[in-house]
């Protein structure tokens, strides 16, 4: 059975995260839900399809394949953050007939054909014929998050679904000196949002870079925060970053991240920024010898 494994960007904006979900409440039309983040109503009772990237992608490659399929993702992102490197894969049928799609028809016609059914909001980058129990989470060995925070006295115009904004200065030789304390193998429980619902909040951070720079839409400078890890707790990245800005702020002193990581207290770390300045870059897979997966020849 033919597994590809998909390498998707998507504006995060209009979308209920990437897992499909049911809507909140019982009512039809929610009110908490506004409408740039319905798909559809089911007809019958009327009750409203949540926009979620898994549920819009998994229906073109349906269409695309002419069979059922699941669309699994690697990173379950949130509502309103983006992705420049989500990873998702599917089975389908090897026989042809209309149906399936072999792996002789090749990748590239996979690639077109799904995005000729997707929105401008979401588009598969490249797709790649994967080993046949390839999984898209258990499989990965390392992530890659940017978090970007405009430093303007106004408020974002062009850049404002792609960055935090704040006002003022940060002092980011001082954010950059305190993110050396988040690399290692830690517990990482004070990063963590409550609800998490892992058995451990032990994760290792790789790297973790800050760089500032001009804005290339809007008057105002960008700060730029890159993590690098072998995986993360529900919102531990915008957790990181909320921690770094109140360091650069000079709310929190510079050598305080040991200490938070050892009091494991959520309350001691700082706030959980808003989700449209973080974006999935990267997500690496490796194969049983170690070399790595789906690298673009």
């Amino acid at each position: 059975m033919p597994r590809y494994a998909l390498m998707i960007a998507y504006d995060g904006t209009n979308f209920c995260g990437w897992q499909k979900q049911e809507p909140p409440g019982d009512a039809a039309g929610s009110p908490a839900v506004p409408e740039s983040k319905v798909l559809d109503r089911r007809e019958g009772d009327g009750r409203i399809v949540l926009r979620t990237v898994q549920e819009v992608v998994e229906r073109a490659v349906r269409e695309v394949v002419r069979e059922p399929v699941v669309l699994l993702g690697a990173s379950r992102t949130d509502s309103g953050v983006h992705a420049r490197g989500q990873v998702a894969a599917f089975t389908t049928t090897p026989e042809g007939k209309g149906r399936g799609w072999p792996s002789e028809r090749g990748t590239e016609p996979l690639v077109r054909a799904i995005n000729s059914r997707l929105p401008p909001d979401v588009m598969v980058l490249e797709a790649h014929a994967a080993p046949e129990g390839f999984d898209p989470i258990g499989d990965c060995t390392g992530k890659a998050y940017t978090y970007t925070v405009l430093l303007s006295e106004q408020r974002p115009l062009w850049s404002r679904r792609w960055v935090a904004h704040q006002r003022g200065v940060l002092d980011v030789a001082a954010m950059a000196r305190g993110a050396k304390d988040l690399v290692g193998e830690h517990d990482f429980a004070a990063f963590a949002a409550a609800g998490h619902g892992r058995q451990t909040t032990v994760r290792r951070i790789v790297s973790v870079t800050v760089e500032e720079g001009p804005s290339l839409l809007d008057a105002g400078r960008e700060v730029r925060m890159r993590f690098h890890g072998t995986g993360f707790l529900y919102n531990q990245v915008r957790i990181m970053a909320g921690t770094l800005v109140e360091i650069g702020r000079g709310k929190v002193e510079e050598g305080a991240i040991a200490e938070i990581l050892a009091s494991c207290d959520r309350s001691k770390a700082g706030p959980t920024m808003p989700p449209e300045g973080l974006c999935l870059e990267r997500i690496w897979y490796a194969d049983e010898h170690g070399r790595p997966l789906f690298v673009k020849e």
